[in-house]
This record gives C-alpha cells, structure tokens and sequence, in this order.
C-alpha cells in the first residue's frame, strides 16, 4: 500500500514510522511529477521542498503549532 493514501492530515504523517519518510518523500515527488505532466506548474520548487515540508509537519504539531513559512 502506498504511504501516501494513507495520509489525509498531518495526524496521519505523525504515525507512519520515521524510517519510511523517506518512501513517502518519494511517494510526493512521483505524485508531484504526474501532475506537473499533466498541467501546468513549477516542478522544480515543488520537489525542492518535500523534504522539508514532511519534515515540518513530523516534528510539529500542526496545524496547531503557528508556523511561518
């Protein structure tokens, strides 16, 4: 089963073990990609920011804790 079905809030991301984050990154990027080839859009700060946006919403709690982006 894909990682990323199983996720519809940033609840969802907190259960999944941190060893496969790196799946799920994977996961995003592929989804990112289909969608940029099939509409239009900026692929490469997209994919910049997986990890970072994943990493974000493992180690807060949001969308409780205020976050400035």
């Amino acid at each position: 089963m894909k990682l990323l079905n199983t996720i519809n809030y940033p609840s969802d991301l907190r259960k999944i073990k941190a060893n496969e984050l790196p799946l799920l990154a994977k996961e995003l990027r592929n989804f990112i990609i289909d969608i940029v080839a099939v509409k239009e859009g900026h692929l490469g700060a997209s994919l910049g920011v997986v990890e970072l946006t994943l990493a974000i919403h493992y180690v807060f709690n949001t969308p409780f804790d205020r976050l400035i982006w």
